[in-house]
């Protein structure tokens, strides 16, 4: 049996940033991260052995002043500056830079139309409700955009007023190029004259990887996908995984290897293992599983 790691699995490059920026600031002292870190329960898990609190945004109000909070890569509405700056809170913001100027561009979108009162304009975002980015963008408009996750969702619009689309930047670029289709479509169905501006803002570092994955996927018998169950980043790119090769199991953790295996019946001593994972997975959690397959 050969084992490999995709070498182009691993941390984003935001969430590297992040990462660096808590081990850092827990050599200074106490350290509170607002939500987990990373969307995988084992890097939090570890990260928390050397002294990270995990906090909520009920935990946020109550903190001491001067407590020290971190802000992931995900970003964080207006909001959660507002309270730290009220409660007395040091902010750490690790905000990746990508998310950053996307929130910045919907916030100059909102600010510039938000006063046109004759055809009152609507921001859409493509993406994941509920999502800690997205909760973000949501906030730069004083929650008044409309989150769509799919094509099937276009009743949530109104043909009738101004579209201004965004995209959450971990979304899928055909989905988003679906979706400017159908608007179009409707539009025209609609004989509307109104305008849309169709921002394609995905990070395309993450984007990318979907080719990458998929010509790794291929070339290996059985793949393993190491990815945390909240991400949805792995999930996405998991489905990515499967479309090229069935034989592609997702686990979270090296515990998970033995029992995910007994479901394939072939003879694993001949065969060619990929492991790899999504952007919210650590380089080190995959050499793991590489470690556990290798003793199995």
């Amino acid at each position: 049996m050969v084992v490999s790691i995709d070498t182009n699995s691993g941390f984003c490059f935001g969430v590297t940033r992040a990462i660096q920026a808590a081990e850092s600031e827990l050599q200074k002292g106490a350290l509170c991260c607002l939500g987990d870190i990373v969307h995988n329960g084992q890097e939090v898990a570890r990260l928390e052995l050397q002294g990270l609190q995990t906090i909520d945004y009920d935990d946020l109000r109550t903190l001491p002043s001067h407590s020290r909070v971190l802000l992931r890569a995900h970003g964080e509405p207006p909001a959660t500056y507002w309270i730290a700056q009220q409660r007395g809170i040091e902010i750490i913001d690790a905000t990746c830079p990508v998310v950053k100027k996307l929130q910045d561009r919907i916030r100059a979108c909102y600010e510039a139309h938000r006063n046109d009162e004759s055809l009152p304009p609507q921001i859409i975002i493509y993406g994941q409700p509920g999502h800690a980015e997205v909760i973000g963008l949501q906030g730069q408009t004083n929650n008044t955009a409309i989150v769509i996750e799919s094509v099937d969702q276009l009743d949530r619009i109104d043909f009738a007023r101004p579209i201004y689309l965004f995209s959450q930047t971990t979304k899928s670029v055909e989905g988003f190029q679906a979706l400017v289709k159908a608007i179009k479509l409707q539009i025209t169905n609609h004989q509307s004259p109104i305008a849309l501006e169709a921002h394609d803002t995905i990070c395309r570092n993450v984007a990318n990887r979907v080719a990458q994955l998929q010509e790794f996927a291929r070339a290996n018998d059985l793949v393993i996908f190491v990815g945390g169950s909240k991400s949805s980043n792995a999930r996405v790119l998991y489905k990515n995984c499967v479309e090229v090769n069935p034989n592609t199991i997702f686990i979270s953790s090296p515990d998970e290897v033995v029992d995910k295996l007994s479901t394939f019946h072939f003879q694993l001593s001949t065969f060619q293992v990929g492991i790899c994972g999504a952007t919210s997975t650590p380089q080190w959690l995959m050499e793991a599983v590489s470690e556990r397959l290798s003793a199995f």
